[in-house]
C-alpha cells in the first residue's frame, strides 16, 4: 500500500512543525533546568551541551574523552573544550588509571554531581508526561511512530556518515 501524495505532504508539514516545537521544547529545557537547580540550591550550572556532557559521564564514570566523543556523537575536540571548560568550573574531576598514566578518565565532582541529580530529575519528569501521552496509542500506533522516527533517525546517520566520507 503507498499513502497518497495529499497525506504524505501533511506528514512532512507536521514533521517541520514539530522540528520547530523542538527548538522550543530546547529552550523550556533549559528554563526548567534553571528552575529546577536553583530549587536544589545550585547557584551556576554550564550550558546545556556541558550539562548534557555531565550527564554522560554522569551514568558512565569513569570515562575518557573518547568515550564521550562516541556517545554523543559529537567530536573529541569539541568534548575536549567541553570537559576543559567543566572541570575548570569545578563540575567534573580528572584522573588516570593506574596501567595507564597517558589516558585521562572524567568523574562528577559534587558539584557536578548536583547538576546530573537535577537533569535526571527533569528527565524523570518528561518522561512520565511523554509516557502519559503515549498511554491513547494502540500498539500499531506506536510501531508506526517508532518505524516514522528510526526513519528519520537513518536518515540523519546516512548523511552524516556520506560527509565524513567527503
Amino acid at each position: 500500500m503507498n499513502p497518497s501524495e495529499g497525506l504524505k505532504q501533511f506528514l512532512y508539514d507536521r514533521f517541520l512543525h514539530f522540528l520547530h516545537l523542538a527548538e522550543d521544547i530546547s529552550r523550556t529545557e533549559i528554563e526548567e533546568f534553571a528552575n529546577l537547580a536553583k530549587l536544589q540550591g545550585l547557584t551556576s550550572f554550564p550550558n546545556l551541551t556541558g550539562i548534557h556532557v555531565i550527564d554522560c559521564i554522569g551514568n558512565n564514570e569513569p570515562i575518557n574523552n573518547t568515550s564521550i566523543a562516541e556517545k554523543m556523537n559529537l567530536s573529541k575536540a569539541s568534548i575536549t573544550k567541553v570537559s576543559t571548560q567543566l572541570h575548570t568550573e569545578g563540575f567534573i574531576k580528572r584522573s588516570q588509571m593506574n596501567d595507564n598514566k597517558k589516558e585521562v578518565y572524567f568523574s562528577l565532582s559534587p558539584k557536578g554531581r548536583q547538576v546530573f541529580e537535577a537533569h535526571t530529575l527533569m528527565h524523570e519528569k518528561i518522561k512520565r508526561k511523554f509516557f502519559d501521552d503515549l498511554n491513547s496509542f494502540s500498539e500499531s500506533e506506536l510501531q508506526a511512530s517508532l518505524k516514522f522516527f528510526q526513519t528519520i533517525i537513518n536518515q540523519h546517520d546516512n548523511v552524516v556518515k556520506a560527509d565524513g566520507k567527503t
